[in-house]
């Protein structure tokens, strides 16, 4: 069966046989996927939404272009896809009359430049691709990507401004972002920064930040096709540092205090909940020997991660089965002993708040700093989806409270649904408070999950039935829980179609937003839906 019939069979449509047929022709059928091998790319971390008329790799900015000047001439709309570890719909097709780019075949490093200190990717380059061929040169870039980073994309992280590795000291993914090229919604290519003055792009602050307005946009505003990132020279020691709490306030008031010196690199924090269910993920995935030799490798010295693994062995089971909130520091530093001074500060900062533990999971995630995706199912194979805000600090107790209420309002329904849930915090800067919920309840996986799960480990797992009631109880849950978010005036990272964000701004606000979208993209080709755009 040909790719042409397959579609339109596929979505029942004849009348997009003529629009796919012209697609085959701009991009080679080589490029694209037939249905019956796409099906996991227009399903993210938590659904499905429509299927798309066509799933395109492009491989070149010139078939970028032709595909939006195609869609935008025949009335169709583009889906652009970078690694696919989004759970906000950002990528989901609304309707059959959308074609899904999916970006990963789009992976070159384009330029290393020491002299002048940047490089260039394409957008569907991984970040732990990136990391592997700029660790071969002593060199990273600030931020250097989220947990996801085995499949997170650049392109993907700078759309959705992520936040991990590197943030301690860096911030987000969009801080660490020089000069962006971008196909907008006519198809002509826009680009930032140094490079719209027709030069190399050294430097993000050319004029009004044209680089900043496609940072955080969810593709909304245009696709881009390449990225300029910093670069600087890695340095040479690193310390870890873990903390246990027995409230929240108190991990809250650490992290609060420790992030206004701007010690560490990367840091995160968790509640029991998620801290007992990784370890289940450990065991169960056989990954002893390989986090053991990741310990060994990221430390000091071999002696120092001997010693790192006796102490992991002893008492990481212990100390994580019983505290109920734990924080997580990397500190770098040039030399061990400025490494040393930045960890001991911290100590100095938690002397009346925490109790220090034994680092284990800190050395793992320096050591394997992105983990294959155990986590997109739940310890027991449970469905997972995450939601977000970011908090000011002033904000975060009352937040808190308000939540725990909600929780127990609700813990009849939970329990009658199998639903339960965990939290991963981190903090945004010296203002900000970053809130991760969790959320899990039984129910049937899907085409993503058996194309990004390892086989072995899902094989080991309990498997469910299709569950309606409680994904449906799991939906209003979100909202729900959404609503709170903005009532305590938080924001959100990974905006897709999840979160509000036009309908949030004064008049303005929609007035400027609305003109650039009409600028950048006129005929609402690009992402219809995102960021609260409509298709025209």
């Amino acid at each position: 069966m040909t790719n042409d019939v397959a579609v339109t069979q596929a979505n029942g449509n004849k009348n997009n046989e003529e629009f796919f047929n012209a697609l085959r022709e701009l991009v080679g059928v080589d490029c694209i996927l037939a249905p019956d091998k796409s099906q996991h790319l227009y399903t993210d971390v938590y659904r499905r939404l429509s299927a798309p008329v066509a799933v395109i790799q492009p491989t070149s900015v010139t078939q970028v272009q032709a595909v939006v000047k195609h869609c935008s001439a025949s009335g169709y709309a583009v889906s652009v896809r970078g690694g696919g570890a989004s759970y906000t719909d950002g990528y989901l097709p609304s309707d059959d009359r959308q074609v899904l780019l999916d970006m990963s075949h789009f992976n070159r490093i384009i330029e290393i430049n020491e002299e002048d200190g940047y490089v260039t990717v394409e957008a569907g380059v991984t970040w732990a691709s990136l990391k592997e061929t700029l660790d071969a040169k002593g060199l990273r870039t600030p931020f250097w990507g989220p947990f996801s980073g085995l499949r997170a994309t650049i392109g993907g992280a700078v759309s959705q401004n992520s936040i991990s590795h590197g943030s301690g000291s860096y911030g987000i993914s969009a801080q660490s972002v020089q000069a962006i090229t971008v196909v907008l919604g006519n198809g002509e290519l826009l680009k930032t920064g140094s490079t719209a003055a027709g030069s190399t792009p050294f430097c993000r602050f050319f004029g009004p930040d044209l680089t900043g307005l496609f940072t955080g946009d969810a593709s909304a505003l245009g696709i881009k096709v390449s990225i300029t990132l910093p670069l600087l020279r890695k340095r040479a020691a690193h310390q870890t540092i873990s903390f246990a709490f027995n409230d929240f306030n108190a991990m809250h008031e650490s992290m609060r205090l420790i992030s206004q010196e701007n010690l560490e690199d990367t840091h995160f924090a968790l509640d029991g909940g998620l801290s007992q269910g990784q370890i289940a993920r450990q065991d169960n995935a056989g990954q002893t020997i390989k986090m053991a030799l990741s310990i060994l490798k990221s430390s000091p010295s071999f002696l120092s991660g001997i010693k790192q693994l006796i102490t992991s062995a002893v008492s990481a089971r212990r100390v994580i089965s019983s505290s109920p909130y734990m924080t997580h520091y990397i500190v770098e530093g040039v030399n061990d002993a400025e490494a040393k001074s930045r960890l001991q500060r911290i100590r100095e900062l938690n002397l009346k708040l925490g109790q220090e533990i034994p680092a284990t999971v800190p050395a793992v995630v320096r050591g394997m700093p992105f983990a294959p995706f155990y986590n997109a199912l739940g310890p027991q194979g449970e469905r997972w989806v995450p939601l977000h805000g970011v908090l000011a600090h002033s904000k975060v107790k009352a937040f808190h409270n308000a939540l725990e209420a909600f929780y127990a309002k609700r813990a009849a329904d939970l329990k009658k649904h199998g639903v339960w849930y965990g939290g991963m915090f981190a903090t945004v800067g010296s203002s900000g408070f970053l809130y991760e919920i969790a959320i899990y309840w039984p129910d049937e996986i899907t085409d993503y999950h058996k194309q990004v799960i390892p086989a072995d480990y899902l094989a080991k797992l309990p498997r469910y039935d299709a569950n309606k009631a409680a994904r449906d109880y799991v939906l209003q849950l979100k909202d729900d829980m959404t609503a709170l978010f903005i009532e305590y005036g938080a924001i959100n990272f990974q905006l897709g179609k999840a979160y509000p964000y036009l309908s949030r701004l004064d008049e303005s606000g929609k007035h400027v937003l609305n003109s650039i979208k009409r600028a950048a993209d006129e005929n609402g080709v690009i992402s219809p839906g995102n960021l609260g755009f409509a298709k025209k």
